[in-house]
């Protein structure tokens, strides 16, 4: 899996994704997701690395089954908090203030 973490001032959004999805556009009616190297093509990773950025992020977005895997079993996300778009799991994660 790639992870790439992204600062914004006391943010830290983490994307995720598996690495065979790099570069693909997943489309499903209205969905479209582009999966660009920019925004999610980092440091290849490990379970137990996506596992501990995840701890550390204010928000994600992880694309692939194995991602969305791993973030479950974390508990950084329900099944409720994914879509499938063009077969391909997807889900966000936001760690709400307070």
């Amino acid at each position: 899996m790639y992870i790439k973490a992204h600062t914004f001032g006391e943010t830290l959004l983490v994307a995720i994704c598996d690495r065979e999805l790099i570069g693909q556009t997943l489309s499903d009616g209205a969905l479209t997701l582009e999966i660009s190297e920019f925004f999610y093509k980092g440091e290849i990773s490990t379970p137990t690395e996506v596992r501990d950025m995840l701890k550390r992020a204010t928000s994600a977005n992880l694309v692939g089954r194995r991602a969305i895997e791993h973030a479950l079993e974390g508990g950084f996300i329900t099944e409720d908090n994914m879509l499938i778009i063009d077969g391909v799991p997807y889900a966000q994660m936001v760690i709400a203030d307070g």
